[in-house]
């Protein structure tokens, strides 16, 4: 995996996400509390809640941000709350206690839908293709939001993964695992998104494919994209992020730089394998 470049990381090409962007977190209503966070350009504050009016709390006052222009990673052990934490941000529970807010805006109370239209782009773990149709139709099914010409933001995301070109008019359910990631990451570049999420991004995917995905997934953020990201592969993740969040039963255990989180003993005993 290219690391090396990864401190160099500029607004090299910014026209494949949305210009509107670059809010400063102020402090929410929802929680009482001081905003942990600031210059955040997506946060969950102080998030509490679970699935369904009745069921019980998976998250407990749970705080996930990213910068502009960060990498940020969500790791820990099964069954921590991260992918919950995730969907907690774009919309798909209920929160009990807590706000989210993007680009300065609280959209605590909005659909997922509505999120996608403000800025959100998120990537699923599972079922994030639509398996029938051809590469390009999936890509173009991820500009369903866009009045414009969205010719030239294809035409980068075939440049950032090469292969979806050379495969554009192939049923999307005929692809490789890792190839399939990339039509899933593809299509949420599509809506030209202010902040980009990933849950679980490398998921079955081979050691070499992961290191291409996490190549690809620096990349973009080097264009000044915010990426939110919850992975497995938790060394890995944590070599390319800014920032990087260990929950543990769906709380803040650690937080901190991914060099700081990988160089601490309790995380590397705990979490890294040693």
């Amino acid at each position: 995996m290219s690391t090396g470049d990864y401190g160099d990381r500029g607004n090299k090409d910014a026209s494949i996400v949305n210009p509107k962007g670059g809010g400063t977190m102020v402090a929410t209503v929802g929680t009482g509390k001081e905003m942990r966070t600031e210059n955040a350009f997506l946060v969950g504050d102080s998030m509490t809640g679970g699935y369904g009016k009745d069921g019980p709390d998976i998250l407990h006052d749970c705080t996930i941000s990213v910068d502009p222009g960060q990498i940020a990673v969500i790791v820990g052990p099964n069954g921590a709350g991260k992918s919950t934490g995730m969907k907690a941000l774009f919309g798909m529970l209920n929160l009990r206690q807590g706000s989210v807010r993007l680009d300065g805006e609280d959209i605590t109370n909005m659909t997922p839908q509505t999120r996608v239209v403000r800025g959100m782009g998120f990537v699923p773990q599972t079922n994030n293709i639509f398996t029938s149709m051809t590469v390009e139709e999936n890509l173009e099914m991820g500009a369903f939001i866009r009045t414009d010409d969205f010719s030239d933001t294809m035409e980068q995301v075939y440049n950032l993964f090469p292969i979806l070109r050379d495969k554009r008019n192939q049923p999307a359910g005929e692809l490789s695992g890792g190839q399939r990631q990339q039509v899933a990451v593809g299509r949420a570049l599509m809506t030209r998104p202010k902040v980009l999420m990933l849950d679980e991004p490398t998921a079955g995917v081979s050691p070499i494919v992961m290191d291409e995905l996490f190549d690809r997934i620096i990349e973009i953020a080097r264009t000044g994209l915010p990426i939110l990201m919850v992975e497995q592969n938790a060394r890995q993740a944590l070599e390319i992020a800014d920032k990087g969040y260990v929950l543990v039963q769906g709380r803040n255990a650690y937080t901190g730089s991914g060099k700081d989180l990988l160089a601490d003993d309790d995380v590397r005993k705990s979490f890294l394998g040693g």
